[in-house]
């Protein structure tokens, strides 16, 4: 790969950056080997005529953890085929603009940046907080200023003030909450452009709904302990993995737990980990300023879901992947973002396979439920809750979040110390991933875990109100 120079120690995120210009993808030249195991382990019970019959006879009696335990052979098949050899490709973001600003520009990614920009760097060493001032100009102000030039997504910025921005002529004050919010890019706007990617992914949503909806025609105690199960263990592997161990490196374990607890969040149905990763510590980096992928200074609807569904300034804010070089450095993290979709169509091939439609129409209840318990991260512990910590920003501390996503919702504390293995900081905060990486740790399975000191909340911690 074509090297640069690595970045300079700045600000709170520090570290050395990747020498790579650009993402780097894996081409597997087993693919067709892998979608022949697949189909053939699908396929077990087919006739010639294609009819599952060997489903309807046999698996439609197994007891739960027989089904279980088939559901997770899936993980452990997926982990292996992940590792056969393939033959590095390079890619590299392209340039971006969104179309509603009216000063021609070409958004540049970090890739060009010189090297006297302040960049932030990725390394195991530094924080992803970002700059933690708060400046005085509001959100509405600061999005237009940064995007009506060239995007320097690697560089944190001040926050925005919530002050100014209840200024704004047409913002308004998001219900029972005091963040004062501005959509700046409505979907039904006549200058907002709908991409191919963005109808995919409404389709895909919506598709969820209505089998996860349908679920409640096939209710059965072994439906819903299937359902259940499943739901925890792709939860858990988002909260565990995807987000401490990946995003922000907050322990370490043996690779296969690593890779087995990865695979595990992404039949989550919530994108590949170098996607997701990199979308997440894009978030950190720029929380709540017009570089964050979903900043509550939007309002609800914006950072609970309309993010997703506006590729243009998606890939304004997130295209440039060099904040995830750990991950690109490993077969297996570029094996799952390139071949995702596949791993994907085998989970809900498989759940059919063993459970015919009342377990598919449970599973896409469960993915659909994951997906408004993870967004409400995003948005409600944004907007409402208590803040212990001065992080700069609208993260708060949520009780009923923190009960849905596992220990997720204590979201100040985990702004504050984003390094934390441990979210839930408080004698009542019960952090059921933190109890899980405390069990791992008993057993030797999980070290390096990093914590907070007490100097190091006492420095953050808020004077209590009079």
């Amino acid at each position: 790969h074509p090297s640069s120079s690595p970045s300079r120690r700045v600000g709170i995120a520090v570290a050395s950056l990747p020498a790579t210009t650009g993402l780097c993808y894996h081409r597997c030249e087993r693919c067709l080997l892998e979608i022949k195991l697949l189909d053939l382990y699908i396929a077990v019970g087919s006739n010639s005529s294609g009819s599952c019959v060997f489903r309807f006879t046999a698996f439609l009696y197994l007891p739960v953890p027989a089904m279980v335990a088939l559901i997770t052979l899936h993980a452990f098949l997926g982990s292996a085929l992940a590792f056969l050899p393939a033959t590095p490709t390079l890619y590299a973001p392209p340039s971006f603009r969104p179309s509603i600003f009216p000063r021609p520009a070409t958004a540049k990614m970090v890739l060009d940046l010189p090297s006297s920009s302040k960049e932030a760097s990725w390394s195991e060493a530094s924080e992803i907080a970002g700059n933690r001032d708060i400046s005085e100009v509001s959100y509405a102000h600061q999005f237009e200023e940064l995007f009506s030039k060239e995007l320097k997504t690697s560089v944190p910025v001040a926050k925005p003030s919530n002050a100014a921005q209840a200024r704004v002529p047409g913002s308004r004050r998001v219900l029972f909450s005091d963040v004062f919010a501005t959509l700046m890019r409505s979907p039904f706007s006549k200058d907002r452009r709908w991409v191919s990617t963005d109808y995919g992914r409404l389709a895909f949503f919506t598709t969820m709904h209505a089998f996860g909806a349908a679920a409640l025609c096939f209710c059965s105690w072994r439906n819903l302990i299937s359902g259940f199960l499943l739901y925890v263990m792709t939860g858990v592997g988002i909260t565990y993995s995807y987000h401490r161990q990946l995003a922000h490196r907050s322990f370490k374990s043996p690779k296969w737990l690593e890779y087995l607890a990865a695979y595990c969040g992404a039949m989550a149905m919530q994108g590949g980990p170098i996607e997701w990763v990199s979308d997440h510590r894009y978030h950190h980096l720029h929380t709540e300023t017009p570089l964050d992928p979903h900043s509550s200074y939007e309002g609800f609807y914006w950072s609970h879901l309309g993010w997703m569904l506006d590729e243009e300034i998606y890939k304004a804010r997130c295209s440039d992947r060099r904040n995830v070089g750990d991950l690109m450095k490993q077969p297996f993290y570029r094996h799952m973002q390139k071949h995702y979709l596949w791993h994907s169509l085998g989970h809900f091939a498989l759940c059919y396979a063993v459970g015919g439609l009342p377990l598919l129409c449970w599973r896409a209840l469960g993915v659909s439920l994951l997906y408004h318990v993870t967004w409400f991260v995003n948005s409600a512990a944004h907007l409402w809750g208590k803040q212990t910590y001065a992080t700069g920003d609208q993260s708060r501390n949520n009780w009923w979040v923190g009960f849905l996503a596992f220990g997720e919702g204590w979201h100040n504390n985990h702004h504050a110390f984003e390094y934390s293995a441990q979210h839930g900081l408080g004698k009542r905060q019960f952090d059921l991933t933190w109890e899980i990486i405390k069990m791992f740790k008993r057993v030797g399975l999980v070290s390096s875990v990093k914590l907070p000191t007490e100097a190091a909340k006492h420095r953050l911690a808020l004077e209590p109100a009079a």
